[in-house]
């Protein structure tokens, strides 16, 4: 028998054993527990968000993986800036302000899934992102704040990051 895929959205590193979840793994005989604490330990990162999460299973061997999706960019900066959604009008209508470790933080959570060999251009293209939902960084327009990372401006708090950055998988 094939794999089956058992997809669920969870709050971060706050799965339960609520239904669907818990009925379902029983059906495949697993130790639901066991993958609750897999779900919470993967999710970890991303509390307070909703993210999806696929349990692949072979219902013959008992054996399962656990792959996360994380949210999207722009869901991450909008709940770190306290925002519902983004502006229609970026250019004209500034929705809210993110502080500039905020915006490393999000780089840092969707590190396996931007293009960037370094902290510094992952934050850039995570600016970027920023200011075309209409967000300010630390109450300046993204292109200025583009420009200061490029000059040097912010090396030291991206510094301060570069092992979480490295360590990420």
């Amino acid at each position: 028998m094939s794999e089956r895929l058992v997809r669920v959205r969870v709050e971060g590193g706050k799965a339960s054993q609520a239904p669907p979840l818990g009925p379902t793994l029983k059906q495949f005989g697993l130790d639901v527990n066991e993958v609750v604490s897999k779900i919470n330990e993967l999710t970890k990162d991303f509390e307070g968000l909703e993210v999806r999460v696929d349990i692949y299973v072979n219902p013959a061997t008992k054996e399962y993986r656990v792959e996360v999706k994380s949210p999207t960019t722009t869901s991450l900066l909008l709940k770190f800036a306290g925002v519902q959604q983004p502006s229609g009008d970026p250019a004209h209508k500034k929705v809210g302000n993110i502080n500039f470790e905020k915006v490393v933080e999000v780089a840092i959570l969707k590190k396996n899934e931007l293009n960037a060999k370094t902290l510094k251009s992952a934050v850039k293209s995570i600016i970027s992102t920023a200011g075309s939902i209409g967000l300010t960084i630390d109450n300046k327009e993204f292109k200025q704040v583009l420009k200061e990372v490029d000059e040097g401006l912010y090396d030291e708090i991206l510094q301060k990051y570069e092992s979480r950055w490295l360590s990420k998988k």
